[in-house]
């Protein structure tokens, strides 16, 4: 009998390849780890806009955690909940982009829009989660402190040139442990592997959490294992070495 019975998985730098594929051996261990009785979900920064066509590669008719926590699905077609940033808070970040000339995107139910494709139209959807980046580091570090400081977003990051809001409180841990309570399983029962600084909080919440080698330092630390990297199917390496033990090597 396996150790975890979900496995929760961020998707760019972590299941994906840097060319944003799924490798054969990396789908061969995940279809193992679920024909052993695991759920095998997504838990990414990404919206449905952008995750689905992976989603569906795989077949899963399991639950996912979409942007960052902010919406969750329980399986493809049936919404589980979300959580929108205020309106106004969308004002206010659009309007620090803007002034200091950093890119900015974000998810909203309609579409993934960013810099420059947005209107004003936009001001009156319904936002899961905006984003802004700047290559500059200082200036991305002090706006990261800016909205920190506002005390009314939840903020992550999953590069070091950009920053991720969104509603207070919400993150994958959080849409992870919505997951967990709709499924009947405890979080030290999860196994989750991430590479990012918005993987931080799941990878301590669960009960084993990987980091990917090409993974943030921070995340490292406070990960109980490493594995690989997503070039060379770490994902895969990890299934095998803590759910499958006994197996022949990977790859």
């Amino acid at each position: 009998m396996p150790r975890f019975k979900l496995l929760a998985l961020d998707m760019d730098g972590t299941v994906l390849t840097d060319d944003k594929k799924i490798t054969n051996t990396t789908k061969y261990w995940l279809n193992r780890a679920m024909e052993a009785g695991i759920t095998v979900m997504f838990a990414t920064g990404r919206g449905i806009q952008t995750a689905e066509s992976y989603w569906l590669e795989l077949g899963l008719d399991l639950p996912i955690v979409l942007v960052n926590g902010a919406e969750i699905w329980k399986r493809p077609g049936e919404l589980m909940e979300r959580h929108f940033i205020s309106r106004e808070g969308v004002r206010k970040l659009h309007q620090l982009a803007v002034e200091h000339e950093a890119r900015y995107w974000g998810y909203s139910v309609e579409s993934l829009s960013n810099d420059k494709n947005w209107t004003d139209e936009m001001f009156e959807r319904d936002w899961l989660k905006f984003g802004i980046r700047h290559d500059h580091l200082p200036t991305i570090q002090r706006l990261r402190e800016t909205v920190i400081g506002w005390g009314a977003f939840e903020v992550t990051r999953s590069a070091p040139v950009n920053m991720e809001i969104s509603a207070p409180g919400i993150s994958k841990a959080t849409g992870l442990a919505k997951v967990c309570d709709y499924l009947g399983i405890q979080m030290n029962e999860v196994m989750a592997i991430g590479d990012s600084h918005n993987d931080l909080h799941m990878i301590q919440s669960v009960g084993f959490g990987i980091a990917m080698d090409n993974a943030e330092d921070e995340l490292k630390e406070a990960a109980d294992a490493i594995t690989s990297s997503n070039q060379e199917n770490g994902v895969a390496h990890a299934i095998q070495r803590y759910i499958f033990r006994d197996e022949l090597e990977v790859s």
